[in-house]
């Protein structure tokens, strides 16, 4: 395969799954919004947002202060933010386009009908009213560009390159999102195990549909620690990095055929140490840390995709 069909595909993917990462993470934050003492102030509450889509610079460059209205609008409609779901759904339909003949003619008629209905939403003030509106339907138009996808694609690279993208994607969001939440949601002071950390910590295995599953495992009260587990080492969790890496592996051993790439090296090194790891070790030795590197490795491995079957420049 081409190259440049192949960084179409693979970006088009990484794309609609940032664009679902953010609803989820706006979602999760309104909906903390809602709930009482949840922050003392608009800022505690908002700047995680910002700290897990990494834009807190570009952020604060713009607007004077951390209120809901702009964080809202930077994340969901800004077009001079790159990672906006604007931007991240617009960049996907525009590397569709540019690959139609690579995709199955449901899948592209998916995405071109994803970014024909998002002109409903450009008008609409998404801070005094429709944000779960809006969330709900980008998450369920993600859902269907994959079910469609996975559902009418011949399994051949296009294929692959679509699915990889979708995971690393997926596994950078999931680090840091759990990351945020151990590092910079909760003060020092508060106490764990109160009213307000069970609906932050029932908030995030929301944003990632893992509410039920955590019930369903563990039955019992949430425990960061569990929460941890469930979102790192559970293979059975679809958006646990363990589950994005037992996906990633095997793609990049078919995309290489018999070559011992640096791209197979770093994930099998990550899914190595996902597959083995010990929560209780990984706890000892900080869960911060763990995240922060695997983010950067994460991160590394994208690079070196990019670098051995992509265009030279990153989208």
């Amino acid at each position: 395969m081409l190259s440049r069909t192949a960084d179409h595909l693979y970006w088009m993917a990484r794309y609609i799954e940032r664009a679902e990462n953010m609803a989820r993470v706006l979602d999760v934050t309104y909906n903390m919004s809602l709930v009482p003492n949840a922050a003392e102030s608009e800022t505690a509450l908002w700047a995680p947002a910002l700290e897990i889509a990494g834009n807190v610079e570009a952020f604060e460059a713009r607007y004077d202060e951390y209120t809901a209205a702009n964080v809202i609008h930077y994340l969901a409609m800004d077009e001079n933010n790159p990672s906006s779901i604007y931007n991240a759904l617009r960049s996907a339909r525009e590397n569709a386009r540019a690959v139609r003949v690579a995709l199955s003619a449901e899948t592209w008629e998916n995405i071109n009908a994803l970014w024909l209905e998002f002109s409903q939403f450009f008008r609409t003030n998404l801070a005094d009213s429709g944000l779960s509106v809006f969330c709900d339907w980008v998450k369920s138009r993600s859902h269907l560009f994959r079910g469609v996808s996975f559902g009418t694609m011949l399994r051949d690279d296009a294929f692959r390159f679509v699915r990889l993208g979708t995971f690393i994607e997926r596994a950078d969001n999931t680090a840091r999102l759990l990351d945020v939440k151990y590092h910079l949601l909760l003060p020092d002071e508060e106490e764990v195990g109160g009213a307000v950390d069970y609906y932050e910590w029932s908030a995030v295995l929301r944003s990632v549909s893992a509410f039920q599953a955590y019930q369903k495992v563990f039955s019992d009260t949430i425990e960061p620690w569990r929460v941890a587990e469930l979102l790192v080492l559970r293979d059975d969790m679809p958006r646990s990095l363990h589950a994005c890496f037992d996906e990633i592996t095997p793609i990049l051993e078919q995309l290489s055929g018999r070559r011992n790439s640096e791209c197979r090296r770093i994930a099998g090194e990550l899914h190595a140490r996902l597959h083995y790891g010990r929560m209780d070790e990984i706890f000892q030795d900080g869960l911060h840390e763990f995240l922060e590197d695997f983010v950067v490795s994460n991160n590394n491995l994208g690079m070196e995709i990019q670098r051995s079957f992509l265009n030279a420049a990153a989208a």
